[in-house]
């Protein structure tokens, strides 16, 4: 079984030689997105020889990033790729547990939750995410039949067939919406696993529209709504709601 780690950055010379430092401790074969970084990270990326690096010459999405990553994964005969994020808020501890779950061999996407086992210690993330997490999770849940804890944790491992089906195309931040309809309708075998709840930033942001939540959460329903629509034109998701008051499906 290959596995490989993939971590989109985006304007993190701050952070990412010590998560890639550490990582490395709990898996050597990494690929580093550089999604178009003006911060010098990427000439930091470039001065390391332990690890692989896909530049974007633009800012191009933390959905592209991993899409990009899985393209990768994928022409290069990788089984399993794990996500995590370059701004110490997922805990490269954790990975033997996702090595663990992925060598149960029972599952198609391993996703990390910072909700579904909460700790002593654990931060107290911004209201307005905090809020709109919970609040998207419950919509997913009810119209996909999922049984999820956390939408928006980037912590997760990926199984590479699994993703090649999909056919993801979501560019930005709202790739979590495009996500669960693609696997709750292709049937795909989905767990959670518990992860530490970090923020060691709270004043970090989305950028443009994005930082406006109520934008934000009216973009994750737009697209999350379109979705549910593809998939009940399509007839091959009978698990999966119409959304009702959301935007309009089928019957």
């Amino acid at each position: 079984m290959r596995l490989l780690i993939a971590i989109p950055v985006f304007n993190e010379r701050n952070h990412v030689s010590g998560v890639l430092d550490k990582v490395r401790r709990y898996h050597p074969d990494i690929l580093v997105v550089d999604d178009g970084s003006t911060d010098g990270t990427g000439d930091i990326l470039d001065e390391r020889r332990d690890i692989q690096v896909l530049h974007h010459p633009e800012n191009r999405g933390y959905g592209q990033s991993l899409i990009d990553a899985f393209h990768y994964a994928d022409i290069r005969g990788y089984d399993w790729v794990i996500t995590m994020d370059c701004d110490e808020q997922h805990e490269p501890e954790s990975i033997p547990d996702f090595i663990c779950a992925i060598a149960a061999d029972r599952w198609d996407l391993i996703s990390g939750s910072r909700y579904l086992n909460p700790r002593d210690g654990d931060d107290l993330p911004p209201t307005d995410r905090r809020v709109i997490n919970r609040e998207i999770t419950q919509i997913v849940n009810e119209l996909l039949g999922l049984n999820i804890t956390d939408a928006f944790c980037g912590f997760k491992a990926h199984r590479v067939s699994a993703m090649r089906m999909l056919e993801l195309d979501e560019p930005g931040y709202a790739f979590p919406m495009q996500l669960w309809p693609r696997v709750a309708a292709s049937g795909l075998r989905l767990t959670e696993i518990p992860v530490r709840l970090i923020y060691r930033d709270p004043t970090r942001h989305f950028g443009g529209m994005l930082d406006d939540a109520d934008y934000r959460f009216a973009h994750y329903l737009h697209v999350l709504g379109a979705e549910v629509e593809r998939a009940c034109s399509s007839r091959r998701a009978c698990n999966i709601q119409p959304a009702q008051h959301f935007f309009c499906c089928c019957e």
